[in-house]
């Protein structure tokens, strides 16, 4: 397992970090224990945020008392610089800390700049000169923010998604950052859950220097990625050739899972049904296709149409039309007309 640096900020961490969005849908019992686990296993960063509901909690109930062991970024969602104190003041306490390595703007709608008129990177500069925050990070979900995130320079590191099924645009990306000294955090290193092969997820990012952070929910996940301390997994013709098939299946439009489209008007759960075509071919199907899921699916017969889903989508999916696609796909395979 080799390391990565972070960039200028100096952080030197290896390359299998530990994403702290699962573990809000796990108690904190569970939680703590898969948390101590990784940091006994190798991993030594973590990554968390105010809009994970509980995970800040569990993330500072299992490091407490070993705070200087451990890498911990987190994220805020605010908008305004009173927004911004009040959830850097809650994610400390929430830590039981007094700094974070990394505090990141999380999924902006534009890159803050100072002068800019919004006062949320003098806020979080005067953060950094307080000492409650090491390094100013960011993340963001649009390739054009991320592009001119870069070009500022004025940003430690970048959070941005980044998998095997990444564009010639999205490793320019990386490319740009390593160039401009930004550590590049790679979120959505298996795409939602459509990733299932883990030795060619590694083998991918390990061709890079980004650090990924895996979503861990249950210690059988987390005994995959730490297994990769104990054996080196590197590119091959066979992997090659295996994330080209991949790539011919699954690029294109489709979601992510990120959630960030709901709530929906009718109570569709678009974050599944919207890629229900892929969960349902690369994953045990019966559970897509019980009584369950059929009446979730047919709840895209409810859809309006009114647009808010596609505003919100970080991915600018139209999903409307792929929620219908979906739901196209789903009769077709309930009534045997299509391959599972």
């Amino acid at each position: 397992m080799k390391d990565i640096t972070l960039g200028k900020t100096g952080i030197k961490t290896p390359q299998n970090a530990f994403g702290a969005l699962p573990i809000q849908r796990i108690d904190t019992d569970s939680a703590v224990s898969l948390l101590r686990r990784a940091y006994e296993g190798g991993m030594t960063f973590f990554d968390t945020a105010r809009a994970y509901t509980d995970s800040e909690i569990k993330v500072g109930k299992a490091f407490e008392g070993m705070r200087e062991k451990v890498y911990i970024a987190s994220k805020t969602q605010a908008k305004t610089p009173e927004d911004f104190w009040k959830d850097l003041e809650t994610t400390l306490t929430n830590l039981r800390t007094d700094y974070l390595d990394i505090y990141q703007f999380h999924c902006v709608p534009q890159c803050y700049k100072p002068g800019d008129g919004t006062g949320m990177y003098e806020a979080m500069l005067e953060a950094k000169k307080q000492g409650k925050v090491k390094h100013i990070g960011i993340t963001a979900h649009k390739i054009g923010i991320a592009e001119e995130i870069v070009e500022s320079g004025l940003y430690e590191t970048l959070q941005f998604p980044f998998c095997y099924l990444a564009t010639d645009r999205d490793v320019r990306l990386v490319k740009a950052c390593e160039k401009a000294g930004m550590g590049f955090i790679a979120m959505k290193g298996l795409s939602g859950g459509l990733l299932t092969n883990s030795d060619a997820c590694m083998a991918f990012m390990s061709e890079y220097n980004v650090l990924p952070i895996w979503g861990v929910q249950r210690e059988k996940e987390l005994d995959e990625w730490l297994s990769f301390f104990k054996r080196d997994v590197k590119m091959t013709d066979e992997i090659k050739a295996f994330i080209e098939k991949e790539r011919l299946e699954l690029l294109g439009d489709f979601c992510r899972g990120c959630g960030y489209c709901a709530p929906c008007s009718v109570g569709i759960q678009i974050n599944q049904c919207a890629r229900m075509s892929q969960l349902i071919r690369r994953s045990p199907s019966e559970g897509f296709l019980g009584e369950y899921w059929q009446q979730e699916m047919m709840k895209i017969e409810k859809c309006t149409g009114c647009g808010a889903c596609k505003k919100r989508c970080p991915y600018e999916l139209d999903i409307p039309v792929l929620l219908k696609k979906n739901l196209e796909d789903y009769k077709n395979i309930l009534a045997g007309k299509a391959q599972i």
